[in-house]
């Protein structure tokens, strides 16, 4: 695999990972970078831990959860989604001045959500020869970046916007993890 392959597999598998750090950034008020390192941090690792886990696990269970990875990855978004629409639409004003939290339950969720298809990558790399060692630590380095701009990127926005920021978000999620199923199911 050429760098150039290695970089534009690494932003293909980072997209949903910036679409749903977006949508984390359209809620805060001040971007809190620390919260933008940690959300990065999250999509970053479980980017890069995927394509692994798929390589070192390509020939024993991944057949069995690649058949159901676009039904989880759907549910979980979803669900993540439509929390969000439902808060949004039903916040009051005085809600609408709070402060973001960084909810790490939510995160995870989401950082397993964006990265299942990942697994796949891995399944790749070990029927074509690929160490994988390098390949992932560029993959979760760039979805790591793409991530922090992501939520610097849906902050400037949602400052603007507030709540149709969180309806935006929330549909977004939503629509992902649609296009997930559609993709796992061979309709798109």
């Amino acid at each position: 695999m050429g760098v150039l392959e290695l970089i534009l597999l690494s932003v293909g598998l980072a997209m949903d990972a910036f679409s749903v750090s977006v949508c984390k950034g359209l809620s805060m008020k001040k971007l809190d970078v620390k919260s933008g390192i940690i959300i990065a941090s999250f999509f970053g690792v479980f980017q890069a831990g995927m394509p692994l886990m798929g390589y070192l696990l390509s020939n024993s269970f991944t057949k069995y959860i690649s058949s159901y990875s676009h039904w989880v990855a759907f549910i979980l978004l979803a669900v993540i989604g439509g929390k969000m629409l439902i808060e949004s639409i039903t916040e009051k004003e005085e809600e609408s001045e709070a402060d973001f939290s960084l909810n790490i339950k939510e995160i995870l969720l989401l950082a397993v959500a964006t990265s299942i298809d990942a697994l796949a990558v891995g399944i790749v790399f070990s029927a074509e020869a690929i160490k994988p060692y390098i390949p992932v630590l560029v993959i979760g380095a760039i979805t790591f970046v793409l991530s922090f701009a992501g939520v610097a990127i849906g902050h400037k926005f949602g400052n603007k916007y507030e709540k149709k920021a969180g309806i935006a978000g929330g549909t977004i999620l939503i629509l992902i993890g649609i296009k997930l199923l559609l993709d796992g199911l061979g309709v798109i």
